[in-house]
């Protein structure tokens, strides 16, 4: 059975439900991941917490956390919600998700491959996890990176980002795809710059360790 990993951007995680259901559907084991990026923007807005991002990560405060754990259980409760009985909620640093400290990101972590007996229960029992990207400590994660390397530890043969951008742009254009070495090329020369430097390097991790990778209409390959 092929085990997939899906990664859902906050943006569209409960429009995301009708493209998982269909690869549950097609027998695939599911896990997603999901982020939370606008609507924690938008609390910490509201609060008068500065809104900072550094290489595409958040830079998380204690105080910052909080709200981003109330944002990932909303998000969480909305993606279980839009995909029924079969979604099981669960939070990174709850089930084992381990992460290298970031300090210069405040309580930020770069997430480590590893294979979660939460997840592994869930997708034996025929269910669909659905997973919060935070990990022990407790410290936040970005949800493409925590993505990949579930990807990488529970032996995905595919991981997919959805988002709400079409794929990997370029000149205004979507690629259909790109070699793992160009996508890092264009990282190094800082010619990308948000949300997608995260992602295209979670998506270049996972490739070079033999992870399909698409983003959205783009295949990342090794």
């Amino acid at each position: 059975m092929t085990r997939v990993v899906v990664k859902v951007g906050g943006a569209v995680a409960s429009d995301a439900a009708g493209a998982i259901l269909e690869l549950a559907a097609d027998g695939c084991e599911i896990v997603v991941v999901h982020g939370a990026g606008p609507q924690i923007s938008r609390e910490m807005e509201r609060l008068g917490l500065p809104v900072e991002f550094v290489g595409g990560r958040r830079m998380t405060s204690p105080v910052a956390l909080q709200v981003v754990r109330a944002s990932f259980a909303a998000v969480n409760e909305a993606v279980c919600s839009a995909l029924g009985p079969f979604a099981v909620p669960l939070f990174g640093d709850e089930i084992g998700l381990s992460a290298r400290p970031v300090p210069e990101l405040g309580l930020v972590g770069d997430p480590k491959p590893c294979r979660p007996a939460a997840i592994e229960s869930a997708l034996a029992a025929g269910m669909i996890p659905v997973v919060a990207p935070l990990a022990e400590g407790p410290l936040n994660v970005n949800a493409d990176e925590a993505a990949s390397a579930l990807a990488i530890g529970l032996g995905a043969e595919r991981i997919l980002f959805l988002t709400d951008v079409p794929g990997l742009l370029l000149e205004g254009a979507v690629v259909s795809e790109i070699a793992a070495g160009a996508a890092e090329g264009l990282l190094d020369a800082g010619e990308l710059e948000g949300g997608i430097v995260p992602k295209l390097r979670a998506a270049i991790t996972a490739a070079k360790l033999g992870v399909q990778v698409e983003i959205g209409e783009t295949a990342v390959l090794a």
